[in-house]
């Protein structure tokens, strides 16, 4: 006499159950991975966030301060030849500083700071310089300013200029 092994037997609620699990851990994988990059950000050559490629070494005269708006900062180059990338962003409440050509100041219009030339505070209530960006200079003069990374700092120092 031949034994015959028995095969257990699947229900079809079985098969039901294990097919809305797999259906339902799909949609959570989904949602998951769309949700992550919503919030994600979209960094793009150009936009704040990513690099500027400003321009030559040479096109910046020492002394200037030349804005980017898209970028919200200043290119400083300083009149030993440094450059410094300043962002727009007062450290006191946060307000878009603009630059006062006639007192050569960064001046926030809404509580009264101003700043130096190197983003030093000359008049409170800012409780420190004005935030830098890092600067690139490539061996063929091409300056770029990445605005994806603010530099907060204490008090100015010789570190925070590059020279080409």
């Amino acid at each position: 006499m031949t034994k015959m092994i028995q095969q257990p037997q699947s229900s079809r609620r079985d098969f039901l159950n294990l097919a809305w699990g797999v259906a339902g851990a799909a949609l959570l994988a989904e949602g998951t991975f769309v949700g992550l990059r919503f919030l994600a950000p979209r960094v793009t050559a150009g936009e704040f966030g990513g690099q500027f490629v400003v321009g030559n070494a040479a096109d910046f005269p020492p002394g200037s301060v030349t804005p980017f708006e898209a970028g919200r900062f200043f290119l400083v180059r300083q009149m030993d030849g440094g450059f410094m990338a300043l962002y727009r962003r007062c450290t006191h409440l946060g307000c878009a500083v603009p630059y006062d050509p006639a007192s050569g100041q960064f001046v926030c219009p809404c509580h009264g700071s101003a700043f130096e030339q190197n983003g030093d505070v000359l008049n409170a209530p800012a409780p420190r310089p004005l935030d830098r960006f890092p600067v690139t200079i490539e061996a063929d003069g091409t300056v770029i300013v990445d605005t994806g990374h603010p530099i907060e700092r204490d008090k100015p120092s010789s570190e925070d200029v590059v020279y080409a």
